[in-house]
């Protein structure tokens, strides 16, 4: 039975870029229920589902509280704390003396990022042991909008503000559910998308299924996945045949215009329909939308993407194409646009109307073993199991995983976790038994998010926040009693100090006498904020802040920048996009698609009993007339076969799916929770020369209903 409620305290959710604020009721030292705080400035009282269940993610049955160490017999057994890091630490010591610091590796997770303190240490860390092999789920789903940046170039204002924009286009991404597209407001999204269209904001979305998102569009193209590019090409090459780009801003700033106009030049709307499943009406009234004039005056907004074309074939070029709509079309801040959010957290800096010019580090950076670069002091996570598995001078074999779960996030599931399991040391900062943590050495429990200092991130408030707003968020509560936890942060701080390592954080040198505190930390991290720290540590409710207002300056003297919107390696691979043959209607050939769902983030929490019960293992969802095609209801089994794999699951129904498309969630499996779609994926085949990235959604599969007799109803 559930003690009664004592008292009520606010705080934030970090599950995801959000940070929602939560009112969370607590019964005898521990969290019981939570729910949204209505009187939150910024997020209004609303909360999702993954935010309203953590308090069974804290009181979870399955929840690690103890370290462990894998035996000789392959079991975990409970060890104390300061012994696990000091075998931790002397086997990285004689890893790193063996084979070098490029042996041992980190990689960051979902939950990394969300941890200021954590998302700063790791880095650090490995910047202590001279180590190069630093990860991230960012090489895993978005690392195109890395490649596009470096390769393309990025206004340091940013694009035009959501607060004045006409339109928006959204490509493969659906934010009402994800809460992750930088140019769509995260916090309460629904409200403030009702409030935007009440305003007059005009939304376009190009996805195959009529998401969440999709249902407030006002133009929805519905391509086959996989075929962003042709779709993209099309509205760019409608756009510029009209002259409704800017040609002033493309004289200004733009390099290879006249080359990228022709580049795109074949992607006309005919082609584009019979490869795409797009009407030629619908590409027209797509650009019509997003750049067409309105009583003489050209429109504001912004193109962006998720990870649907992130992480389909051609991912690179995809991006560069949604972020060649706001070149050529100029939608960037000018001079005298009002800075929506000057910043909390960070120092005041001026926002100039100019562009960061290309750099292409991923050229000139050193190169591992397999060829590939580094993009912003990051390798690419799907090179990590052949590193494992290599002979070479950049081999890995000792890893560290902070709050992520990379064995069942890549493909070739199998082949991963062959890999993560034949390495010298695999620690695992995790709360929770996992597909990547359960192949671990050693797993170090932290404490969860109500038990723990943390404040929001300070290098991405702007993008994430439309307003100066921040939230402190002290602990609420204790670990459970008899509980051994660690801060993930302190996880680095005690390997370095037994290690005999300096630790600089954030540029600050630590002192390694004395084990800092969370809060001197944050004082680090925000040592330059705009607003003054004893002003943000009392907003432990949510504030927003009256901070002096700031607009867009001119460019810097001297600035002379300029988007590369044309260079050969992006014109090479527009001229080899053809006309491919695309599922039709009737055959048992489907284009697959990855799918958010609401319930979870990323692989995260699946197991909690509320979850549970909403989100029933991994279904195929499809069209119910694909179904009654192939004969099947809902809860029937069947074998999905792709190029690369096979596996099965039940049937679920989805109107909202185009016909010849079938979608599940990505990732899965984990705690006997359905399947993990990666089993139909490859590493290798087609991935991008530039960043590895595999193709992991848009390619084709086969459905085929089992027999009668395997069915499950």
């Amino acid at each position: 039975m559930t003690p009664p409620v004592t008292h009520e305290a606010v705080t934030s959710c970090r599950i995801c870029a959000g940070q929602c604020g939560l009112t969370v009721q607590i019964a005898d030292g521990r969290v019981v229920a939570a729910k949204g705080d209505r009187t939150n400035p910024q997020t209004r009282g609303y909360a999702c589902i993954k935010g309203l269940t953590l308090h069974e993610a804290h009181a979870s049955p399955d929840r690690i509280l103890r370290p462990l160490k894998r035996s000789d017999s392959g079991d975990f057994v409970e060890i104390p704390l300061s012994q696990a890091l000091d075998e931790i630490a002397a086997k990285l010591t004689y890893i790193i003396a063996r084979d070098g610091p490029d042996a041992v590796a980190g990689f960051r997770g979902t939950m990394n990022y969300s941890n200021a303190l954590a998302n700063a240490m790791l880095p650090s860390w490995l910047a202590s042991i001279g180590s190069r092999s630093f990860f991230s789920t960012m090489t895993i789903d978005q690392s195109a909008k890395w490649v596009t940046a470096d390769r393309l170039g990025s206004w340091a204002a940013g694009r035009d503000p959501f607060e004045v924009a006409d339109v928006l286009l959204l490509v493969g991404t659906n934010p009402l559910v994800s809460l992750s597209t930088f140019n769509f407001p995260l916090q309460n999204p629904v409200k403030a998308v009702k409030e935007a269209k009440a305003r007059g904001l005009k939304l376009v979305v190009i996805d195959p299924r009529r998401s969440e998102t999709a249902q407030f569009a006002d133009v929805h193209l519905q391509p086959f996945p996989g075929e962003d590019v042709a779709v993209l090409a099309a509205i760019l090459n409608i756009i510029i045949a009209q002259g409704w780009h800017d040609a002033d801003f493309c004289e200004a700033y733009v390099d290879g215009f006249a080359a990228f106009r022709d580049a795109i030049s074949h992607f006309t709307p005919e082609p584009v329909t019979a490869r795409t499943g797009v009407s030629a009406a619908d590409l027209v009234s797509a650009a019509t939308a997003f750049a067409a004039p309105k009583n003489g005056r050209s429109l504001r907004g912004s193109a962006a993407s998720g990870t649907g074309p992130n992480m389909a074939a051609h991912s690179n070029l995809a991006e560069h194409l949604v972020e060649a709509l706001n070149v050529v079309c100029g939608r960037y801040a000018r001079p005298g646009d009002p800075v929506m959010n000057p910043g909390v957290l960070g120092p005041r800096f001026p926002h100039n109307a100019q562009v960061n010019p290309p750099s292409r580090a991923w050229e000139t950076s050193w190169r591992d073993t397999q060829g590939f670069g580094m993009i912003f002091g990051e390798r690419m996570s799907a090179t990590l199991p052949d590193a494992i598995l290599s002979g070479g001078d950049d081999k890995i074999r000792a890893l560290i995983i902070d709050g992520g779960n990379p064995v069942n996030a890549l493909p070739q599931c199998a082949y991963v976790q062959a890999a993560f399991a034949s390495l010298d040391l695999l620690v695992s900062i995790d709360p929770f038994l996992n597909a990547s943590s359960q192949l671990a050495h050693y797993i170090l429990p932290p404490p969860m998010m109500f038990e723990r200092y943390d404040i929001g991130s300070r290098d991405y408030e702007a993008y994430t926040l439309f307003a100066p707003y921040a939230q402190y968020a002290p602990p609420v509560v204790s670990p459970p009693p008899g509980s051994e936890t660690i801060d993930d942060w302190r996880v680095f701080w005690e390997l370095a100090k037994r290690m005999e390592l300096s630790l600089s954080f954030d540029g600050c040198q630590l002192g390694m006498e004395a084990t800092p505190t969370s809060e001197e930390l944050i004082e680090i991290l925000l040592r330059h904020s705009a607003v003054p720290m004893p002003d943000i540590k009392a907003a432990t409710a949510g504030q927003r802040f009256d901070v002096v207002p700031t607009v867009v300056q001119p460019a810097a003297l001297g600035a002379n920048g300029r988007f590369a919107l044309s260079p050969p390696d992006i014109v090479a691979e527009l001229n080899g996009i053809g006309i491919a043959p695309t599922p039709q209607a009737g055959s048992k050939t489907f284009r697959f698609a990855c799918r958010r769902v609401r319930d979870v983030q990323n692989s995260m929490y699946r197991h909690l009993p509320s979850l549970r019960a909403r989100h029933k293992g991994n279904p195929l969802w499809m069209n119910p007339a694909d179904m009654n095609m192939l004969g099947l209801n809902v809860g029937d089994n069947v074998s999905i076969c792709s190029q690369h794999g096979e596996l099965e699951t039940v049937v679920a129904s989805d109107a909202n799916l185009r016909r010849g498309v079938v979608s599940m969630s990505h990732g899965g499996g984990d705690h006997g929770l359905g399947v993990n779609v990666n089993a139909l994926t490859h590493l290798f085949a087609h991935r991008d020369p530039i960043n590895a990235m595999p193709v992991m959604t848009g390619f084709d599969v086969a459905v085929t209903p089992l027999p009668n007799a395997e069915r499950r109803r």
